[in-house]
């Protein structure tokens, strides 16, 4: 059969650009070419489309904009499903089996890109619109979870302007406690906040990735995460744990581990991690989630499980948290991603 034509997004007008060009470059190389061929799909910084054709490897060099790249967009006509390259001799028109957006953050992983393809009618790998922009957002994200039976965080929402409240809701959560900006991801815009001194700068930066920030009390314990794959049935990969030598998983640690380390499978007992496991499914159907995503939880010393958040599209490289859960459980790289893309289009529940 002729292998099937798959888009992959990759780049991005966010913070996260980089990571996902890291992302994208294991993605690809690891597509079993028999079965997909990849329609690279470049986005730059500044938000523009291009259809791009050069090597792989210029990819995670942050080199692929060049002579290789010709704007594209998608169609929007459900009839065509298909990629438009707007080259100068005309317009070409790609047909596209399925999109696999390889993006981090905002303008990606919030619902924003997922809506192109689903308007589209073109099968996507990954969460749809309503999850991805659910998870993104943390508030709502825990409402729900809360709804579910799962324990969260305290936290408080607050918008710009708002100085005196957020001095206030900082005084009623005590401290420490962390200030996020309500939608970003890897940890973008996050200061845990030890003392009432260091509050007003967390906030400014906060707001500096968001128009909402979110102020939620410090969780004892320790960070466990699940990798969750499937539609109705699911399938789980060995959890995970964060081991930190002080502060918490900031974006440095999460792409360095200086100080930190990750431990594969979590050092818990069996029973504990079978309800947790039975939690991050429990989680992944509350927010309506399907295709994939990377659960995030801790666990406090006396076993109680509180939710964190949920990343739909986590970190994808070949030393990410997320295929290297699926691969303690037995499934290598390149099964991971091929079970992925067969999730999108061969009609898997």
């Amino acid at each position: 059969m002729k292998p099937l034509n798959i888009a992959v997004l990759f780049g991005g007008c966010s913070p996260e650009y980089g990571v996902s060009l890291e992302s994208a470059h294991a993605v690809i190389t690891h597509m079993d070419r028999s079965k997909y061929h990849p329609i690279l799909i470049g986005i730059s910084p500044a938000g523009r489309w291009f259809c791009y054709t050069g090597g792989v490897e210029r990819i995670r060099q942050d080199a692929w904009q060049g002579a290789d790249c010709v704007p594209a967009a998608v169609s929007p006509d459900r009839e065509e499903k298909c990629l438009l390259v707007l080259r100068r001799e005309g317009v070409e028109k790609v047909h596209l089996d399925a999109a696999f957006p390889v993006l981090h953050g905002c303008n990606g992983e919030d619902g924003t890109v997922q809506g192109v393809f689903e308007l589209a009618g073109i099968p996507l790998v990954g969460c749809g619109v309503l999850a991805s922009a659910l998870c993104m957002d943390k508030a709502r994200a825990h409402r729900l979870v809360q709804d579910a039976g799962v324990a969260v965080p305290v936290s408080v929402v607050l918008e710009r302007g708002t100085a005196a409240e957020a001095h206030a809701a900082a005084e009623a959560l005590g401290g420490p406690l962390f200030v996020k900006p309500l939608r970003a991801g890897s940890s973008c815009g996050i200061t845990r906040v030890e003392g009432r001194e260091q509050l007003d700068a967390a906030i400014a930066l906060a707001f500096q990735y968001d128009s909402q920030i979110i102020l939620e009390e410090a969780i004892s314990g320790f960070e466990v995460g699940c990798a969750v794959m499937g539609n109705s049935f699911l399938t789980v990969g060995e959890l995970d744990e964060i081991e930190l030598s002080g502060g918490f998983f900031s974006f440095k640690e999460k792409y360095t581990l200086e100080t930190s380390a990750i431990h594969v499978p979590a050092r818990i007992s069996p029973e504990k991690s079978e309800e947790m496991k039975e939690t991050a499914r429990r989680i992944y159907r509350a927010l309506g989630c399907r295709g994939f995503a990377r659960v995030d939880m801790f666990l406090e010393p006396g076993g109680r499980i509180v939710f964190s958040e949920v990343n739909t599209i986590p970190g994808f490289t070949a030393h990410s948290r997320y295929p290297s859960m699926m691969q303690a459980a037995g499934m290598s790289f390149g099964q991971t991603v091929s079970a992925l893309i067969e999730l999108a289009v061969g009609g898997r529940p």
